[in-house]
């Protein structure tokens, strides 16, 4: 079995063009999977039948995991269980009646204008450190990136005339996204006051660390930690809440849905139009707080 893991690994990352990421994700939870086979003694795929799966959903459930785990547990399997069937080493496959479970409505949260001005202002660029962290904020809400994008832009990707930068997004899929004056003069300023002297291995990336690498996902998560304390922000600030305030305030300034899904790189425009809900939820919020006869009010 574990032979046909590596296969399918193999088949991730060599045909379909996934990401490491990704791939680890799908080992992960197959592995996980495997070990409940183990307790039940199957050894073999051609074994497993629609019953098993459906213990197993049951062990994840009582073990207390989220909707959201479970339902990519189920996306894992079903990628695999459907390469088992194209290769030939199951006749019959027991996913086909698994369906993922309804996930509750989350809003993703945003920033209010006053909080993401409070952000974006506090890095001080006094020194080198201060310049870089000031130009990622920036880039992650004025072009509303994946951090996971951000690390990955080079210098060779950016187009200073028109604003533009080159994105390789999910799936490989390339777009451009743009940014605006401020952000290109923060850009420059990195650049020449900050990029300068952390660039000691010469390296193509944009956004360098403090020993002149490539900087992480996990880096750039800490730096927002960071500077969301130091401002005093009582929202919970990660890269995904800039990105969720950039498509925010497009649609709060009237940007159609199209639009802002190419801006994101959201191939469904059913992923951009949890943003539509979120403005919904603003405007009844601020018009219940403001208008006089939007509830009664006993005296």
């Amino acid at each position: 079995m574990d032979k046909v893991l590596v296969d399918f690994l193999n088949y991730l990352q060599n045909e379909k063009q996934y990401s490491n990421f990704t791939v680890a994700n799908y080992e992960r939870d197959i592995k996980y999977f495997f070990e409940f086979l183990k307790d039940k003694k199957i050894t073999q795929f051609q074994n497993i039948d629609y019953q098993h799966i459906r213990e197993y959903l049951i062990h994840l459930h009582n073990h207390q995991y989220s909707k959201k785990t479970i339902s990519r547990y189920i996306s894992s399997l079903r990628t695999f269980f459907k390469y088992l069937y194209i290769e030939g080493i199951i006749k019959n496959n027991p996913m086909i009646l698994v369906s993922n479970p309804k996930l509750d409505k989350k809003l993703p949260n945003f920033l209010y204008t006053n909080d993401l001005e409070k952000l974006l202002s506090t890095p001080s660029c006094d020194d080198i450190y201060g310049i870089r962290d000031n130009l990622i904020l920036e880039l992650l809400y004025s072009s509303g990136i994946r951090v996971s994008e951000l690390v990955n832009i080079k210098l060779s990707d950016i187009n200073y005339n028109d604003c533009q930068i080159k994105i390789l997004g999910k799936g490989n899929k390339e777009r451009y996204v743009l940014f605006g004056e401020i952000c290109l003069n923060k850009l420059n300023n990195y650049l020449s006051l900050s990029r300068v002297y952390l660039d000691v291995k010469h390296s193509n990336y944009l956004i360098l660390n403090r020993n002149g690498g490539q900087i992480t996902t996990r880096s750039i998560e800490k730096i927002l930690q960071k500077y969301q304390k130091l401002s005093s922000i009582k929202v919970n600030v990660t890269p995904h809440t800039l990105r969720h305030t950039f498509a925010t305030h497009l649609l709060d300034g009237g940007a159609d849905l199209k639009t802002v899904q190419e801006l994101m790189g959201h191939e469904s425009l059913s992923s951009t139009q949890v943003y539509t809900h979120i403005t919904s939820e603003r405007l009844r919020s601020v018009y219940l707080k403001s208008h006089p006869r939007a509830q009664n009010n006993k005296k």
